[in-house]
């Protein structure tokens, strides 16, 4: 009895010393690399053959396919990298993380732990307490992390061997289909419960080499292992943005689908590994027959996928997709357009009012809005971020030769509306992040001066819309104008207020800045209305002049009124 409980002990000490090594190694790795990391992810997967080989690389060196994974999923969720070409990343990470059972099978069997793993660990330590907060210093933490490891899997090992003299397996082995299911779900479960991949194939290539289970066992749990991973990737996307969804379900499904043929085919990889054991010249243990196998799989895995990477990612598009992508796709930007300089600008007109309405419903909740931003005001900013980018990829694919003069000062006055709305929709998700920071006045005369002024710009902002047949600019000028008397005139009872103490000076402060921010909204609008109504009344004109052009089904934008000069 007391020999068991020694043996539970070494085997949890063990697997935390291990798991600890991997926590430290990737941790300092990463903190090392600083922005190399990012920068691996970012410019080296240009095409979905180098992400397999940006994402084996860097698994390879942090040991950590999850952790891969997981920055890959914060890139596409962050939109630093698109979701096409995250993908061969993803299969890549798989590949990499391979290199743990290789550091196990060669390395953590046959070292001298004194001789080699205690100096790594020393010197480790000595350049972290030595290096501050330098990169040397996380280099010492991933030096001390791989002495760790090896000393966790001597540890692990001793326990097996303790635990096959006393405890008999043969009473526990199932063969068959059965069998191998069983053993792929207990990998698959200590890899969800220990969240390490790295963990669970030590423990698995160790309790092999113990003599704790035959080859094929081992080699299901492996492959469970493998699909374990896929916990994280899930975990990871919970509240993420759609294309990170999809990073996640093409890292579950290329598990699965590895998993699956690799498990229906266990005597066909049995026999391609034993036949690269004898070309390389390895030696026939079971620590080193799992690896080979782990590898093999992976490997046999992204060559059957990659193929279809195209349609994998076209079905991908087609699911998550949310109200966002929806609202965010033009309906006026087509290739059919994109050849007449008329139709073209006529289309960005049309487009430019989408976002116009997007925009200045953002700013009305805005105003309203009395805590964090609203998750429709969110929703609104991403439609009007995905529109503005397709009107930027749109120009960049006009052709070259329609680009007269002409049409480049009208494509100028596209991207200078396009800019003033975004500035407009920034500042609307600025002032309703920050209104839960301003508080509430008991000041009469100054809380019927801030109602007033926001008003004032909720007219603006509501005249503000090229869809209505009585839109006019010049009304908007003049309401603008009201909006600027409302500004000076309650800026001066705050200040006046805050002077005679009648409100705290820091609350005071706050509102006025507030209300700067509320300035910049109507400011914008009206800018990107008066190039809006210039381009507009060109597209206008031109229809006219040219109407054959109208059988394309485009509409021209009617602004019903000429700019007049703005102020």
């Amino acid at each position: 009895m007391q020999q068991s409980l020694i043996t539970i002990g070494m085997l949890a000490g063990g697997l935390g010393l291990f798991m600890l090594a991997v926590s430290m190694i990737t941790d300092g790795l990463k903190s090392a690399a600083g922005h190399a990391l990012r920068h691996l992810l970012g410019r080296w997967t240009r095409s979905p053959a180098r992400g397999i080989l940006t994402g084996l690389t860097i698994t390879a060196i942090v040991q950590s396919s999850s952790a891969v994974t997981v920055a890959t999923i914060g890139f596409v969720n962050a939109g630093l990298i698109s979701m096409h070409k995250s993908l061969g990343i993803i299969y890549g990470s798989n590949i990499g993380t391979t290199m743990t059972g290789w550091l196990v099978a060669i390395i953590g069997f046959k070292i001298n732990v004194e001789a080699f793993a205690l100096p790594m660990i020393g010197a480790g330590m000595l350049l972290r307490l030595a290096g501050g907060e330098s990169r040397r210093a996380h280099i010492g933490v991933a030096l001390a992390g791989f002495g760790l490891f090896f000393i966790g899997i001597d540890v692990l090992k001793e326990a097996f061997d303790g635990l096959a003299d006393t405890i008999d397996l043969a009473s526990y082995d199932v063969q068959g289909i059965a069998g191998v299911l069983m053993y792929a779900g207990i990998g698959f479960l200590m890899t969800v419960l220990t969240q390490s991949s790295s963990a669970a194939i030590a423990i698995t290539l160790t309790a092999a080499t113990g003599g704790m289970m035959g080859l094929e066992a081992a080699a299901a749990m492996v492959v469970g292992t493998n699909v374990g991973t896929t916990s994280t990737a899930a975990l990871a996307v919970i509240g993420a943005t759609s294309n990170a969804k999809r990073v996640a379900a093409a890292h579950i499904t290329f598990n699965l689908v590895t998993g699956a043929i690799a498990l229906s085919s266990l005597p066909l990889l049995f026999w391609l590994v034993h036949h690269a054991e004898q070309s390389m010249g390895l030696e026939i243990v079971p620590a080193v027959t799992l690896a080979m196998f782990h590898t093999i799989f992976n490997i046999l895995g992204v060559m059957i996928i990659f193929p279809f990477n195209r349609y994998l990612a076209r079905f991908l598009d087609r699911r998550f997709v949310t109200q966002e992508e929806i609202e965010g796709r033009p309906r006026f930007l087509d290739k059919t357009v994109a050849v007449s300089p008329v139709l073209a600008v006529n289309a960005l007109a049309l487009e430019l009012s989408r976002i116009t309405t997007v925009v200045r419903r953002m700013a009305l909740e805005a105003l309203s809005s009395e805590f964090d931003p609203s998750v429709r005001i969110r929703r609104d900013y991403i439609v009007a971020r995905k529109l503005s980018g397709e009107v930027a990829k749109f120009i960049t694919h006009l052709e070259r030769g329609m680009l007269t003069e002409e049409v480049s000062e009208q494509l100028t006055k596209v991207l200078r509306t396009d800019q003033h709305l975004l500035a407009c929709a920034d500042q609307a998700l600025e002032i309703a992040r920050l209104q839960a920071d301003v508080k509430e006045v008991s000041d009469d005369k100054v809380n019927d001066g801030i109602s007033h002024y926001r008003a004032e710009v909720a007219n603006l902002l509501t005249m503000a819309n090229p869809e209505q047949g009585d839109f006019s600019f010049s009304c908007c000028e003049a309401q603008l104008d009201e909006v600027q008397s409302a500004y000076d005139a309650i800026k001066a009872d705050l200040l006046q207020a805050g002077a005679e103490l009648r409100i705290p000076i820091p609350v005071m402060i706050d509102i006025l800045e507030q209300n700067s921010r509320i300035r910049h909204m109507p400011r914008q609008m009206v800018k990107a209305m008066h190039h809006l109504s210039e381009l507009s009344m060109i597209t206008d004109v031109r229809e006219i002049e040219s109407e054959p052009e109208s059988e394309n089904g485009v509409e021209a934008v009617s602004l019903q009124e000429p700019p007049i000069e703005q102020k």
